[in-house]
């Protein structure tokens, strides 16, 4: 396996812009996910990667070797599209086979490499069954298969879980990371599902209009998110929002809001702008008698352990997750705390955070 560095990646396609200098680096054997909405430029990104597209500009090193201007039969990766492009009128062996085949590679080393490949993948068993007769995960496996046999630098997967109904997918999403950790492979994973991008990534690049918004582990984007945007994209439900109209000086560690004061993260910038917004997590939200910020409840969504309360404030609709046998009636008037170390600030012009000592450190794309 081997690192990829994509270095001021640029894509046009005559006067519209998909990639706007993009840079990032996949480390060997990292699982990294590109996770953004339809149209954001994710897989763009990713058959530049491959080769299926060149650059407008920009560098693309594979194992140190710039491949940027290569085709991708000239680069040692495999494909794994949303659309399994199975042959339908071979078996399974012989789909798995089949590059191996077009390689000019022997029979009996295509035998092994078929059987060792199928065994990983625990469908050793299917070899021989025709791929038109497969259920949907034993086919993406299949896909899979075809991609793993071929021992490439990286595997690059573009929504391969995107055509398989909800338990097919819960289901791969767990082989998929347990697959990668069996064989260390440094893969590039596309997605516009939050889930997946959370339960398999190492690292995740979440991206929107062809930029990269943020780029840092799940726990890095989710708890101290780069901006607005990807705030309201991870999460379920998403992070609320709070407008405060007041500037923040350096080093400012309270805020009030509606009366409450709250506890911040000590502010970092020389002067924060004066137009921001508070963002909460749902979770870090109860309710408190005491306190002056205050709202009605809108209505309640049961979860099982737990319930998300919608809460109508002065500064808008907001969502609390609180234990579900917190009794909680339609109409009713609460108190909210905040939990303010878990706060972030944003600027609502440009809609980036505002930088405190939390996100010091802190990986942004």
């Amino acid at each position: 396996m081997a690192e990829i560095r994509v270095e001021n990646l640029h894509k046009a396609f005559g006067t519209f812009t998909a990639v706007k200098d993009s840079t990032f680096t996949v480390e060997d054997g990292e699982f990294f996910v590109m996770l953004g909405p339809s149209g954001c430029g994710k897989t763009t990104t990713l058959r530049m990667i491959a080769g299926l597209e060149l650059p407008s500009s920009g560098r693309i090193l594979l194992g140190g070797e710039d491949v940027s201007q290569l085709r991708a039969r000239e680069r040692d990766i495999a494909f794994v599209f949303q659309l399994f492009a199975l042959y339908p009128h071979m078996n399974v062996r012989k789909n798995i086979g089949f590059p191996l085949l077009a390689q000019g590679m022997a029979s009996s080393e295509i035998r092994g490499r078929v059987k060792e490949t199928a065994k990983l993948l625990r469908i050793d068993h299917l070899l021989d069954s025709p791929v038109s007769r497969l259920a949907g995960g034993d086919r993406q496996r299949v896909a899979l298969g075809r991609a793993i046999v071929r021992r490439p630098k990286c595997f690059l997967m573009d929504e391969p879980l995107g055509t398989l109904d909800t338990e097919f997918r819960d289901l791969m999403v767990h082989e998929l990371r347990e697959l990668h950790d069996r064989i260390h492979a440094t893969t590039v994973y596309v997605t516009h599902d939050q889930l997946e991008a959370m339960a398999m990534a190492d690292k995740i690049a979440v991206m929107s209009n062809g930029l990269i918004e943020q780029f840092g582990t799940p726990r890095e984007i989710y708890d101290r998110p780069a901006s607005m945007f990807v705030a309201d994209f991870i999460g379920s439900p998403p992070m609320n929002f709070l407008p405060f109209h007041a500037g923040l000086a350096r080093g400012a560690s309270e805020i009030t809001v509606q009366g409450a004061r709250v506890a911040v993260p000590e502010i970092r910038e020389d002067a924060a702008p004066a137009d921001l917004a508070l963002g909460i997590r749902p979770e870090h939200i109860r309710f408190d008698d005491a306190s002056t910020l205050r709202g009605s409840v809108y209505g309640t969504e049961y979860l099982g352990t737990t319930q998300i309360v919608a809460i109508e404030t002065e500064g808008g609709l907001i969502k609390a997750r609180v234990p579900a046998e917190l009794p909680v009636r339609t109409g009713e008037t609460v108190g909210l705390s905040l939990n303010g170390p878990r706060l972030s600030l944003f600027d609502k012009a440009s809609g980036r955070a505002v930088r405190t000592r939390l996100h010091e450190g802190a990986a942004h794309g």
